[in-house]
């Protein structure tokens, strides 16, 4: 008896075999559908094999590298065009550059909220993309049009610049700003889209997205850095702004020949609405308890979820205060305030705000990061400035050594991909080798690094100077502004870890209809970190020049203590890291259905 239940048991398994084989015979000839809600341009269900994956993400690659190159094009050499044919001040032109790219990390904000509630994040790029171009190009003829510039300087003599002038340079300016608002949050966001959540296989694919990503991002900085500054410098701003209008149009060609194999995911509505309805509900039903059982909490049934285009959130044990929003009450049963949103809302609803409560100390974390990021383009220039910059008959400019910290992320990202993520998968059993948390970690852990061998260089550098007796003269010091490498290649490998982590944190950790608005929002913590180092470098400032002392940071740094500078930075990281640690211990990751 029992050797015949053996056989039907398993013959029973055999079938199973077999129709699991089919299965997968049919997926592999006419493919599943993904499983993560996304639809073509059409709006349809779409198969895999015919879609998305890398075989879009190489024209979204393509179109990133170019904008960049287009973006980092004006952004590099800003200061001089405004200093030698706009004829403004130093100040003057600092403060314009500085604003400007200020507002270019808050225009995020808008094309984001676009993106999450009304237009999608491709409709979006679409409209953006258009209006950078336009940008692009009107700050080309701003510069190339004789009745659009001022005249040459005659000698010392510079001719100031009309205020039409000023008026269409500036306009295309933030024209361009507004174009790379609406791109910025969504294109990331958008590349990512192409690999089905519910698969794990793409899902391992998506975190290596993220790494090529940003090196295409450093690959169009490079150029832009070398190439395209040395044509503005020498051939002239007409063709050096030329160029890169030449580089945005192709962005935005490459973007729209990839459309019929794109995935789309629909927008969700407003989720600044959606996050007001939970607090403004939640305070209505402050004095109702939430019940221990959170299967008690309002929520529609089946798959379909309150939120379009989002998959329903599981219930989680944080912040319940805010669970009372989900709560049915009596009052709620009335059909009339069961439709009512600002009173009743939606466990995946409620879950959203808990989502960007949870993810809030991450983000505060990243801000001291970038203020470590900020010293590339500030202090360690003025650092580079007083060693030597010479290597036999060559002078390097010390602004030239950023480009280390580039050429860093682009030797750091293949190592990390192709090496370190095979190594650390055989430890942590995890497809993309770290998690987003590890990641950023040893990032953060990196900037500590950057800061102490920007330190060690000065002390080195300041032993030189009293050895040499160049103390109370403002001159360049016999050591090799080489020496600075290190320091740029460090911040470099910082990024490849923190920088794309947030990346990947801020899309896998948000909420499906906020990941436009998540990203601007992680965009935001660079703009973030620039303030605070200026912040920082007020403080000290004001309180290391008192009694008539000279500070740590003098006009001449032979005779002040910048290393004393970088030390406290470096404890500032250090001491970010702890309260990382300890908030990235305590985090709950999200629960997608």
């Amino acid at each position: 008896m029992s050797t015949r239940r053996q056989r039907q048991r398993q013959q029973e398994q055999q079938e199973r075999s077999l129709q699991v084989e089919a299965q997968l015979l049919q997926n592999q000839t006419e493919g599943p559908y993904t499983g993560d809600g996304s639809v073509d341009l059409n709006g349809d269900p779409i198969l895999k094999h015919r879609t998305g994956n890398w075989r879009a993400c190489r024209f979204i690659l393509g179109t990133e590298c170019c904008e960049r190159l287009a973006y980092y094009g004006i952004a590099k050499n800003l200061v001089t065009y405004l200093t030698t044919r706009l004829h403004e001040g130093n100040a003057s032109a600092a403060r314009n550059a500085t604003t400007w790219q200020g507002t270019c990390f808050l225009t995020p904000l808008i094309g984001a909220f676009l993106a999450d509630s009304y237009w999608g994040r491709y409709r979006t790029i679409a409209v953006f993309s258009t209006l950078y171009f336009l940008g692009m190009l009107s700050l080309t003829l701003s510069a190339s049009v004789s009745a659009l510039k001022p005249p040459s300087c005659v000698g010392s003599v510079c001719p100031e610049a009309s205020t039409f002038q000023v008026a269409v340079f500036f306009f295309s300016l933030y024209l361009i700003a507004l174009g790379t608002g609406g791109i910025k949050p969504c294109v990331s966001s958008f590349g990512a889209d192409q690999f089905d959540d519910t698969d794990p296989i793409e899902r391992t694919k998506k975190g290596s997205f993220f790494n090529w990503f940003y090196f295409s991002i450093n690959i169009g900085s490079l150029m832009s850095g070398t190439v395209l500054v040395w044509v503005q410098d020498n051939r002239g701003w007409g063709l050096g702004y030329g160029i890169p209008t030449v580089f945005m149009a192709l962005a935005t060609i490459i973007f729209f020949s990839g459309s019929k194999l794109y995935r789309f995911q629909k927008p969700g509505g407003s989720p600044l609405t959606r996050v007001c309805q939970v607090v403004v509900a939640s305070f209505k039903k402050r004095s109702v308890e939430a019940p221990e059982d959170s299967s008690l909490l309002y929520e529609l049934p089946g798959n379909t979820s309150a939120v379009e285009g989002s998959r329903k959130l599981e219930h989680s044990s944080e912040f319940k205060f805010f669970d009372k929003a989900a709560v049915v009450s009596i009052l709620d049963t009335k059909s009339e305030n069961l439709s009512d949103p600002w009173r009743l809302c939606t466990v995946t609803q409620v879950e959203e705000l808990k989502i960007l409560l949870r993810m809030f100390p991450i983000w505060a974390t990243s801000i001291v990061f970038h203020a470590v990021h900020a010293q590339n383009y500030s202090m360690f220039l003025e650092q580079g400035i007083v060693l030597d910059k010479t290597i036999g008959s060559f002078s390097i400019p010390p602004a030239s050594l950023s480009s280390f910290d580039v050429i860093s992320v682009l030797i750091w990202i293949p190592i990390y991909d192709r090496i370190l993520v095979p190594i650390a998968r055989k430890f942590t059993g995890k497809g993309r080798g770290f998690s987003e948390l590890q990641r950023i970690g040893i990032g953060l852990f990196i900037s500590i690094l950057a800061m102490t061998s920007a330190s060690l260089v000065e002390v080195k550098r300041l032993e030189i100077a009293k050895a040499e007796g160049l103390i109370n003269q403002k001159v360049a010091v016999p050591m090799s502004i080489l020496w600075q490498i290190p320091q740029y290649f460090l911040v470099g490998a910082g990024d490849v870890f923190t920088n794309i982590g947030l990346l990947e944190f801020f899309y896998e950790q948000s909420p499906d209809a906020m990941r436009s608005l998540c990203t601007a929002l992680s965009l935001l913590t660079s703009s973030l970190g620039s303030y605070l180092s200026a912040l920082i470098l007020t403080i000290v400032t004001s309180v290391t020049t008192q009694g008539g002392e000279p500070g740590w940071i003098p006009d001449n740094l032979n005779e002040g203590h910048l290393d004393r500078f970088f030390w406290l930075i470096a404890g500032l990281s250090s001491l970010n890291l702890l309260v990382y640690i300890c908030c990235a211990m305590r985090y709950e990751s999200k629960k997608a259905s």
